[in-house]
């Protein structure tokens, strides 16, 4: 059985995510407390795989995991994108009036707020470590006047009741999660999308010339990052996301611009799933 590491614990979105990818393959999920532990898990053997998000159509990217990336040994072997529906709950027999407090991520206030200061401006927001958690937690201290944020599946795992379903901001939020798998082997035939990180000289028109190069070669852009590069200033990795049609076309393009970089890592090159 593969053994797959999410940050979060059972009943949230990571799951969900690795779940949908995995398909009716039976997995064993590792839970991991940060986004650090997942890659500490398949290092270590504790996992064979990992399933981290990397940007939300609303929140946009989770920077500090692009940084994992570029440090980490593994390389990303897909992607799977997952509708995000947060929901109100709390233990059965309660009425959204009789609750006080809601306890859930940052990222799931954040995206649900508007409920909040419009259906329920008496109810204290508190922000915990993972969705999911806040409802386990809600579970097994059977705290009453307190209530969750978190997905259907953490609700009928943990036995609590939805008070109100939906109550995200934004109906069509998806969030982008990437798949590490040693074990998984791609067939080139099938890659149409890589994660690139590069640097460039402190130049003038670099980066407009590497995207230019790009785009001769067909490459279509669909995500780039800048993030600093410590003790350099002004100076910058580059995350980029390019889909192509024709696996020869993308080789062609990175022997282009190759002389024209300093540092190209390849973080993966992988099938693409289209939202």
């Amino acid at each position: 059985m593969k053994r797959v590491a999410i940050q979060g614990f059972s009943g949230c979105f990571h799951e969900e995510a690795a779940r949908l990818f995995y398909g009716g393959e039976e997995i064993e999920i590792v839970e991991c407390g940060t986004f650090e532990a997942l890659f500490r898990a398949m290092g270590q053997g504790r996992a064979d795989a990992a399933v981290m998000a990397i940007e939300n159509t609303i929140s946009g990217g989770l920077l500090p995991n692009f940084d994992l990336l570029r440090k980490n040994p593994q390389k990303v072997k897909g992607e799977v994108y997952i509708p995000i529906h947060q929901n109100l709950m709390a233990l059965p027999g309660q009425k959204l009036e009789d609750i006080r407090e809601v306890r859930t991520h940052y990222m799931a206030i954040n995206q649900t707020r508007e409920f909040f200061e419009t259906r329920a401006p008496w109810i204290r927001m508190v922000e915990s470590e993972d969705t999911a958690k806040s409802a386990a937690d809600l579970a097994r201290e059977k705290l009453t006047g307190v209530g969750a944020v978190a997905s259907k599946i953490a609700a009928e795992r943990y036995g609590l009741e939805i008070l109100a379903p939906g109550i995200e901001t934004f109906k069509d939020n998806f969030t982008r999660f990437l798949i590490m798998d040693d074990g998984m082997r791609v067939e080139k035939s099938r890659i149409d999308k890589a994660s690139l990180c590069f640097t460039l000289p402190h130049k003038p028109g670099s980066l407009a010339h590497i995207l230019t190069i790009l785009s001769f070669y067909d490459m279509n852009l669909t995500r780039i990052q800048s993030l600093p590069i410590p003790g350099r200033k002004w100076q910058y990795f580059f995350y980029a996301d390019i889909r192509f049609d024709s696996y020869e076309r993308y080789n062609q393009a990175l022997s282009a611009v190759r002389p024209l970089i300093d540092d190209l890592d390849i973080l993966g090159e992988y099938p693409s799933q289209l939202l």
